[in-house]
């Protein structure tokens, strides 16, 4: 009876503790339905950005799953605006949302991956990205600059580690055969985690654009350890988090 009772603390125990560390997440694949996002034919056979952010963000989702409350703006190849993404994280009253996107450029040459958190910057060749990524907002532009740097001043100081603890891990497992260029943590004014309202990051797994980087994208491999890193960069930053409550 002792040891039933025993058995019982601990595994309640357990089951606190790990609530205490669980987060409700928001995985958010880009693009979707009628927005196909970068494209790239080859052989024949038309490769789009919408199928693989949903692939690695469903990686991302059945990996998070084991010790969060995991959603997903979307399972299927539909359409999603970013107002409606947005809608999603404030109704599930998400703690973080994570953006899955693909990244593309004029120049082939481009490659590798990169993070991004909501803030302010000068970067050029940022606004490129932030161009192709801030699709239909829907609001004119003197309200989106509101939006944009009432989001800022409430999320950059958990957003920015964030981003810095995924692309880390990220950075570290993507070495040996499928090594990834680093271009490492950016700011960066994307709508869809302004009007989020919340900590968030946008990921770029690489280009569609760089012929090195799609074959290393469609692999599996190159999509469970990409998937892998994230979930763990997730974790250091809610431990991180616990301990400095």
């Amino acid at each position: 009876m002792i040891k039933s009772k025993i058995l019982f603390i601990l595994f309640f125990s357990w089951v606190y503790v790990a609530n205490i560390f669980a987060m409700t997440i928001l995985i958010d694949p880009g693009h979707g339905g009628e927005e196909d996002g970068a494209t790239r034919e080859i052989n024949g056979v038309l490769i789009k950005e919408k199928d693989l952010t949903l692939s690695i963000s469903q990686l991302i989702y059945e990996k998070l799953q084991k010790k969060h409350r995991v959603f997903l703006t979307r399972s299927l190849d539909r359409t999603v605006t970013l107002q409606e993404r947005a809608q999603i994280a404030e109704k599930i009253k998400a703690d973080l949302f994570i953006s899955v996107h693909i990244n593309s450029s004029t120049d082939p040459r481009a490659k590798g991956i990169e993070t991004f958190y909501l803030d302010n910057h000068d970067d050029i060749a940022v606004k490129k990205v932030e161009k192709t990524e801030n699709i239909n907002p829907g609001t004119a532009d003197g309200i989106q600059q509101i939006l944009i740097d009432l989001a800022v001043e409430q999320t950059v100081q958990t957003s920015k580690p964030l981003a810095f603890l995924v692309h880390a891990e990220t950075k570290k497992n993507l070495k040996g055969k499928l090594a990834m260029v680093n271009r490492g943590v950016k700011p960066a004014l994307f709508y869809v985690l302004a009007l989020s309202k919340r900590p968030g990051i946008l990921l770029e797994a690489g280009f569609m654009t760089n012929d090195d980087d799609l074959k290393k994208i469609q692999q599996p491999k190159f999509q469970s350890l990409y998937a892998d890193a994230v979930v763990r960069g997730i974790d250091q930053y809610i431990r991180t988090k616990k301990r400095a409550k």
